[in-house]
């Protein structure tokens, strides 16, 4: 369908970007993905999942190899969205923290490329194509980018309240483009890899219960939609209002 609408999501393999994936290819997207690893086998008869990348963007070279892969799929044409997604919140040995006194510093280091740096070189490696489709960025942040989390460690948090300010900064210079730049900060979402600590949250969350990742899919959707034509520097807290305390 050559009118069809083509977005680009960086960690697509589990929870929240697996959950986005879905929410697009249901919308009739086609869907360009990236992760460190392969396409779950159970999705490879999605027919609007036309095309997943290995790729390990804390890595400078793995990153400029999948903007370059990704450019030649969309062939000069235009990109409607790019959901930067893709995350690590690491712990100590010691399933610590990593925190500003404990840890290798080397891990900040890591965290910030793929959290922080990842985002801004994915939207320089596909400003040309967004502009040509007037698309929409979406940066996923965190409650944990604006107050101190229990379970997130210093490096994650920061990381996090930086891709924020980027959020902001970008939005402006994209605008030139004609090009939206939006935020969503989920809270405890309920994914595989959430821990059962997470449960004594819950009492601190008005809705009183977790998000599922498709509370955070439809969130992000509506940032890329028409519906949100007059929407950007903004950042929505998906957080069953947990961020209110």
């Amino acid at each position: 369908m050559p009118d069809r609408k083509t977005m680009i999501l960086t960690g697509a393999s589990r929870g929240i970007g697996h959950a986005t994936v879905q929410r697009y290819s249901a919308a009739g997207w086609r869907v360009i993905t990236c992760s460190r690893e392969e396409m779950p086998e159970a999705c490879k008869a999605d027919p609007n999942w036309t095309h997943h990348v290995t790729a390990d963007l804390a890595d400078a070279e793995s990153r400029a190899a999948f903007i370059r892969r990704a450019n030649e799929i969309l062939a000069g044409g235009p990109l409607h969205a790019l959901v930067n997604n893709a995350g690590v919140s690491p712990k100590t040995p010691f399933k610590e923290r990593l925190g500003c006194l404990n840890g290798d510093i080397q891990a900040w280091y890591q965290v910030f490329e793929l959290n922080f740096f990842a985002p801004l070189v994915m939207a320089r490696g596909f400003a040309g194509a967004l502009a040509k489709g007037k698309g929409a960025i979406v940066n996923i942040t965190s409650i944990a980018g604006h107050s101190v989390h229990p379970f997130a460690g210093s490096a994650y948090s920061t990381s996090k309240a930086a891709l924020s300010g980027l959020t902001r900064e970008m939005a402006v210079e994209f605008a030139e483009l004609g090009v939206r730049v939006n935020a969503v900060a989920p809270g405890e979402i309920e994914t595989a890899m959430l821990s059962q600590d997470y449960e004594m949250l819950i009492p601190r969350i008005p809705l009183h219960r977790m998000g599922q990742p498709m509370d955070v899919a439809d969130c992000v959707f509506w940032l890329t939609s028409p519906e949100s034509g007059y929407v950007t520097g903004t950042e929505i807290f998906v957080t069953g209002g947990q961020h209110l305390y």
